[in-house]
């Protein structure tokens, strides 16, 4: 039995703690919360003024509020004078293909190199089955997040369409690209899905937003309307030069653009920053 000095002293102990909100259980330490497993991320509004170069030096226009830029290329003391300045940066790379260019594929093995790509020296399809081809697009979203990108563009995601050298499979495919946008917002990163029109109904729910490339020219922007009716972005470019020399055709473009809520701009296939013309 306790003596009445020391019960006092007991009561009066729990009441300080309950006044505090404190409740310890003895022999128990204090349980801390989870911690949260994906960092937040950022989102583009549907109506983001976006740019895109990849080539040259960049020279922003008015109103740009979300970039594209070369994940290599570009200089991170650019990137940070950029983030600096309130822009948001889209690190683009190329996850389903090998460019024999780049500073890091010297670690992928013969076998996962398929067919070139029509147009594109030096450029080949991969294998996105193989687990070192997954290693490194790990390795380049971990570069992406050191040098403060907040969304990528992962590009040529469709080989399962293509002459790719390989027996990939449209299961494949899904497979692969879901993987890229878990690993990207694994590091806080958001992610768009590059043209792959076919599988979009499966992969809108896995991907922050849309870049596709020339929709209008191929009467296929309908395609992109998952993305348009959740929410979330579709930057489409235009290559074809009737849409900047014949006035009619550049009406049709916007006015199409606009129904479909895209961010419709005509480009060079240099991708060097001329701009020809923007319906936003």
């Amino acid at each position: 039995m306790l003596s009445p000095l020391l019960a006092r002293g007991l009561l009066a102990s729990l009441l300080w703690l309950a006044g505090c909100d404190v409740w310890v259980r003895v022999g128990e330490d204090p349980v801390p919360p989870d911690p949260d497993p994906t960092p937040a991320r950022y989102q583009p509004s549907a109506d983001v003024r976006w740019q895109l170069q990849l080539q040259g030096n960049v020279t922003l226009q008015t109103g740009t509020q979300l970039l594209e830029v070369d994940l290599f290329d570009t200089p991170d003391s650019q990137l940070i004078t950029w983030r600096r300045q309130g822009i948001r940066l889209m690190c683009y790379f190329s996850a389903g293909t090998l460019e024999i260019w780049r500073p890091d594929v010297a670690s992928l093995p013969d076998s996962v190199r398929g067919e070139p790509l029509a147009d594109w020296p030096g450029e080949y399809w991969l294998d996105v089955r193989a687990s070192s081809v997954r290693d490194l697009m790990r390795t380049r979203l971990d570069l992406a997040q050191r040098k403060g990108c907040d969304a990528v563009d992962a590009d040529n995601v469709d080989g399962f369409l293509q002459n790719s050298g390989f027996a990939l499979r449209a299961g494949d495919q899904l497979d692969y690209n879901r993987f890229l946008a878990r690993e990207a917002h694994q590091r806080g990163l958001a992610i768009a899905l590059k043209n792959n029109l076919t599988q979009i109904p499966d992969l809108v729910a896995d991907f922050d937003l849309a870049v596709n490339e020339q929709c209008h020219a191929y009467q296929e922007c309908d395609r992109l309307a998952p993305f348009a009716q959740a929410g979330k972005p579709v930057l489409n470019i235009e290559y074809d030069p009737r849409f900047v020399a014949d006035a009619d055709s550049r009406r049709q473009l916007c006015d199409e653009a606009r129904q479909e809520k895209l961010q419709t701009q005509v480009l060079t296939t240099a991708l060097d920053g001329t701009l020809l013309h923007s319906c936003f």
